[in-house]
């Protein structure tokens, strides 16, 4: 509850926020700027990223260093204060979460940590992240100077693990005439910020009244001991909805009052367990997404036009390039629209050179898409089969606010 962004990062200083305003935030703890400063003190960090050298080697550095006692003693002294369950392990960074960037998606969080040893490891994998190839192409996209790294400083927020039956996020309006826009899918919140499933989309508009479309989600991630484990939905469940229209708007309500603590709008990412909501982050939004498409642009396909969801505003030709996973990231050229099953945060670097992103999956309120809308990326998302309707080098144009995406040879 002590939490200020000043000492503990943008993360961790709203969910104090929220605390301190009576809002229901899972309990936990926060390892400071302090412990970071005090871990990398005596490490060069100081040309890296942008820098001559190896952008790894301040990440190597860290990992490479054990974390201190003292610091090892005080976690296990707060993870018995809370029963010792397994917890959440999250980075909460200097400049992240601001109204000017979110890094959505740039550092390192883990779910379903047991132990202190295991916590330990997990936050000295959060300082690291700083200097991953996507935190470090995210700050170059965003003007930042990675050689000036004593400016960047790395908190982690430690919580109590929610084993959620439903998730997602929800964007607040931004004025009057706006709408509250919720996502949510069965399982814990990666499979929706992560862009790996299509999430119901809800829309609530201030008089109450809600409009939803129901998408088919086909897995949901799951906690199993100490792993995370991917499950395939029921076939009778994946177009049930994930939530009724009473949940939408108590979502909704509690948005309204997440925003008011603030000030501005926000970008909320929740989870219910036993019925009741729970906030597990908020942060400024920084792009709006486009209008949803109009019942003419529901998903499908055409010889030579696919339809999906809006997800960054804007129109692009380029060469299709299709990306199924690390591997075909030297095959992306400047210009390029991406084309893949999903886009990853860690495909970060790629959206600096990439001219639009077209994906079979994900949600418009996704890490991935808040990211494009931030660098102005033409993108829709979730046209099925997307990576086999369109050939590799083909032309494409892609509409993003339309959520369309034609071609010579479809």
């Amino acid at each position: 509850m002590e939490a200020v962004a000043d000492t503990c990062g943008g993360k961790a200083g709203a969910l104090g926020a929220l605390l301190r305003a009576g809002l229901p935030v899972p309990d936990g703890f926060v390892v400071s700027f302090g412990a970071y400063a005090a871990a990398v003190r005596d490490l060069d960090l100081g040309r890296c990223g942008d820098g001559p050298g190896d952008p790894g080697a301040a990440r190597e550095a860290i990992e490479a260093r054990p974390v201190d006692a003292a610091v090892v003693a005080a976690l296990g002294r707060a993870l018995d204060g809370l029963g010792d369950p397994p917890v959440a392990v999250r980075s909460s960074a200097a400049g992240e979460d601001t109204a000017l960037a979110s890094a959505a998606g740039q550092h390192e969080s883990f779910l379903a940590v047991r132990g202190v040893g295991e916590v330990a490891d997990a936050v000295r994998a959060c300082w690291a992240s700083l200097f991953s190839p996507r935190a470090i192409g995210y700050r170059a996209a965003a003007g930042g100077d990675d050689r000036l790294s004593g400016d960047l400083v790395m908190a982690v927020i430690v919580q109590r693990h929610l084993d959620a039956e439903v998730a997602g996020v929800m964007f607040t309006p931004a004025g009057p005439d706006d709408v509250t826009r919720i996502e949510a899918s069965w399982g814990l919140g990666p499979s929706v910020v992560g862009g790996t499933v299509t999430p119901d989309a809800y829309r609530v508009a201030g008089d109450g009244s809600v409009t939803r479309a129901v998408a088919d989600k086909r897995s949901r991630l799951d906690r199993q001991g100490t792993r995370l484990v991917v499950r395939d939905v029921p076939a009778d469940a994946r177009e049930r909805p994930a939530i009724d229209d009473a949940t939408a708007l108590r979502l909704a309500e509690l948005g309204g009052e997440i925003a008011a603590v603030f000030g501005g709008p926000q970008d909320v990412e929740w989870a219910i367990v036993d019925g009741r909501i729970w906030v597990l982050q908020a942060r400024p939004v920084t792009a709006a997404p486009p209008p949803p498409a109009s019942p003419s642009g529901a998903s499908g396909t055409s010889a030579a036009l696919l339809t999906g969801t809006p997800g960054s505003r804007g129109t692009v030709t380029g060469s299709a390039r299709i990306v199924r996973g690390p591997g075909d990231f030297a095959r992306v050229r400047p210009g390029d629209i991406l084309v893949c099953p999903f886009t990853d945060p860690a495909w970060t670097p790629l959206l600096r050179i990439a001219g639009g992103v077209v994906t079979e999956t994900g949600g418009v309120l996704s890490h991935a898409a808040i990211v494009a809308r931030e660098q102005a990326i033409p993108a829709v998302l979730g046209i099925p089969n997307a990576t086999s309707s369109l050939h590799d080098g083909t032309v494409i144009t892609v509409d993003g606010t339309a959520g369309i995406v034609t071609a010579a040879d479809a």
